[in-house]
């Protein structure tokens, strides 16, 4: 069983990812269930997408996570990283983009919240968390819509590289096949070229 966790935003595209992995699975022919929990995503809470895939054959009947099951965490802002955290198992692979998306109730602080602090204390708990400087990343690509696809690229080409994580679960090149059945056709060469860039930063 693989377990996969992604949190964000609302229109940081986590449903989406979401959706990528679960058709990379099901085009095997495994069993999996996909669901998200949202919270006032429309005006800026969190949206986190739950992936579970049978992949040693066997059938899934939850689509939840239960607490220090995921395989993997992606997360697209940093406090949804440190969310999150209760989720990872301990051999378990994060990744999470590297600036603030200030919440609603940042309004009423005194200052915003500082995403470097956040990051130290998600390193502090997982000290070989993979920390994605989102901002030149979107550069790259030419969009900041990209972000959830080139988040999810660097995850499965980790996985890949350090063996765990989704490693033996979905390449990148089943993640390119699934993107083209999972995102409009007029988006899809801008999302092709987010998993080539990631893969190759």
């Amino acid at each position: 069983m693989k377990n996969i966790l992604i949190t964000g935003v609302g229109g940081q595209g986590s449903v989406l990812a979401a959706k990528i992995l679960a058709q990379a699975a099901q085009a095997k022919g495994w069993s999996v269930r996909e669901a998200e929990t949202i919270g006032m995503a429309q005006r800026g809470g969190f949206v986190t997408s739950h992936v579970r895939m049978g992949d040693a054959g066997e059938e899934v009947y939850s689509p939840l996570l239960a607490t220090r099951s995921a395989d993997v965490v992606i997360a697209f802002e940093p406090a949804e990283a440190a969310r999150a955290l209760p989720y990872l198992a301990p051999d378990g692979l994060l990744v999470t983009a590297s600036s603030a998306i200030q919440p609603v109730a940042a309004t009423l602080a005194p200052e915003p919240y500082v995403p470097a602090d956040v990051i130290a204390a998600v390193r502090d708990k997982v000290p070989d968390a993979i920390v994605v400087d989102d901002v030149s990343l979107c550069e790259a690509i030419g969009s900041r819509k990209a972000l959830n696809i080139g988040l999810l690229a660097t995850a499965v080409a980790a996985s890949e590289r350090m063996g765990r994580g989704l490693a033996g679960a979905v390449s990148v090149d089943e993640m390119r096949e699934a993107i083209r059945v999972c995102v409009k056709p007029k988006f899809v060469d801008m999302n092709l070229k987010a998993v080539d860039i990631a893969i190759a930063g």
